[in-house]
């Protein structure tokens, strides 16, 4: 069975981040959406929320599990026995640092590739900093996350300064 990991904080899930999801999902068997947390960010969302996001997000999707993790990504990686991690790209300064990223898991484990996703056109101005920004200044972010969780992103982020 080939299998890929797509890491990312996800914080929170845009559609851009699904539609490489939906992209993965058709390329490889199985897709395990890695849900990072990293301590030295302070994310708007929980881990516990960013997770429970993403399953919600990716509930019909038969061949996707949600799981997160702490740490390198190439112990994740191993510790899962896939050699595959997805990443997406959204402009030349996303390949500039994500290249470098692959060479340094590379220099880890010369058995893992990384593949790059270039974005669909119509997601290619959006990440979750810019839903954030938005949707903390009351602007509209229908289109920019799934359907399914758009009340919920837009409650939390309206309560932010709570």
């Amino acid at each position: 069975m080939k299998a890929c990991v797509y890491p990312g904080s996800f914080d929170p899930v845009t559609n851009g981040h699904l539609d490489i999801i939906k992209r993965a999902s058709r390329m490889f068997d199985k897709v395990i959406v890695a849900v990072v947390y990293n301590p030295n960010k302070t994310a708007t969302f929980t881990l516990e929320e960013r997770v429970e996001l993403m399953k919600e997000v990716v509930k019909d999707i038969e061949n996707v599990e949600v799981a997160c993790f702490q740490g390198l990504l190439i112990d994740y990686m191993r510790a899962k026995n896939v050699q595959v991690i997805i990443k997406g790209l959204r402009a030349i300064s996303d390949f500039e640092n994500e290249f470098q990223m692959a060479l340094m898991n590379r220099k880890l484990d010369n058995n893992i590739e990384t593949v790059f996703m270039m974005t669909s056109e119509r997601y290619s101005y959006l990440s979750s900093s810019a839903v954030k920004e938005v949707g903390s200044l009351g602007g509209c972010i229908k289109d920019l996350v799934p359907d399914v969780i758009l009340h919920r992103v837009m409650d939390k982020l309206a309560n932010k300064g709570d």
